[in-house]
């Protein structure tokens, strides 16, 4: 066993922010779980091989599992434990076994679960997506992996002003959007503005997600790195859909 170094914590914890936000769908809620988890982690010391990200995930599972006395209910009947598990291999990127070990069970029994999650997000609710970027080529591929998660898209914004009479004109129920569109402005500018008389989630994409992470303003609950695949955009947006909009 060795002391948690605070170095690495500090270099984990924008990534433990994500997926605490992804899990409770708020950034007060996330942010709250973190926090909580920090407090039993620098009580610990580390398990030998453990990485600083392992452990917070854990942490912040264990947090969110105290906390959820009566969980949500889910459409598609996943369990709290199920989501985390999607969310760790497919938004965290982590491998199987420690995704497992962040939620406490075995690996096997993380395998058997994480195919039952995938196959109930399949079958899940769908949204009206309105999508945020400047990039044709970039937008119509992401056009294409929502509409394969079974969603439909009311529009492609490439610039803020775009975005927002999009946003009104079609009052979508998820919104998807780039931080950076170039000469059409700022991609969360354009989601600030959205947000003043729409009530949605938001999943930004990004390829530097630590940048939206400080915990220092306020700040997206979803978040994906660029380039992702059709999972991970699976996942972040049926979390979004069904998790994204709920009191603090």
């Amino acid at each position: 066993m060795s002391a948690i170094d605070r170095a690495e914590l500090v270099k984990a914890l924008p990534y433990a922010r994500r997926y605490a936000r992804a899990l409770t769908g708020t950034q007060a809620r996330g942010d709250a779980m973190v926090a909580d988890a920090l407090r039993q982690v620098m009580a610990r010391e580390m398990p030998p091989a453990s990485s600083a990200r392992s452990i917070l995930y854990g942490a912040v599972g264990d947090a969110v599992l105290a906390a959820e006395t009566t969980p949500a209910p889910d459409p598609a009947g996943l369990s709290l434990r199920q989501r985390m598990l999607l969310l760790l291999t497919a938004l965290e990127e982590q491998p199987l076994t420690d995704a497992a070990s962040a939620c406490r069970i075995p690996p096997a029994l993380a395998e058997q679960e994480l195919r039952a999650a995938r196959e109930g997000i399949r079958t899940g609710v769908t949204a009206r997506v309105l999508i945020i970027e400047d990039e044709p080529i970039i937008a119509l591929d992401i056009q294409e992996l929502v509409e394969r998660c079974g969603h439909s898209v009311v529009g492609i914004a490439a610039t803020e002003t775009e975005a927002v009479e999009l946003a009104r004109a079609e009052r979508p129920g998820l919104v998807l959007a780039d931080i950076n569109l170039g000469a059409g402005g700022d991609g969360a500018s354009a989601v600030a503005r959205i947000l003043r008389d729409l009530t949605a989630p938001v999943i930004f994409v990004t390829a530097y997600p630590e940048r939206l992470l400080t915990g220092e303003a306020v700040e997206p609950a979803f978040v994906i790195t660029k380039p992702f695949d059709p999972t991970t955009l699976a996942v972040a947006t049926y979390q979004a859909v069904t998790r994204g909009v709920r009191p603090v």
